[in-house]
């Protein structure tokens, strides 16, 4: 596959729609305290974790590349399977670190919430 054929703008809103959502979803507005409490009471840090950001923003990127390039081989439904495989990984890492049912949620609902935002991102551009 040529990735110079990917739809780059659409693979960049999905990033940042993606990245967005995930700054929404996580605060006390969305599902921060639900999170936060299932997440063995992890409390928000004094300043914003820049590290844990950027690995964020470059994971979001590569998703939203996968997305990219599924749907310039018209094959989508590729991209929604790596869309749940990642939702579901994450969800039975949450698991076994002993988070509760709803963090896991949280955490599973948003991989899917931003590869739908990624997907949409496609079909608007």
């Amino acid at each position: 596959m040529d990735i110079a054929l990917m739809n780059w703008p659409a693979v960049v809103l999905g990033t940042v729609l993606a990245f967005g959502l995930g700054m929404i979803w996580f605060s006390p507005i969305m599902f921060g305290k639900t999170w936060s409490t299932g997440s063995h009471g992890i409390a928000p840090p004094d300043s914003p974790p820049v590290m844990a950001m950027v690995v964020q923003l470059g994971g979001t990127f590569l998703l939203a590349c996968l997305v990219g390039m599924t749907e310039t081989n018209e094959a989508i439904g590729t991209a929604i399977i790596g869309i749940l495989a990642v939702a579901l990984t994450v969800a039975g890492m949450d698991l076994f670190s002993q988070k509760t049912g709803k963090a896991t949620l949280v955490d599973a609902g948003y991989i899917v919430a931003g590869g739908a935002l990624m997907i949409v991102a496609q079909g608007l551009l």
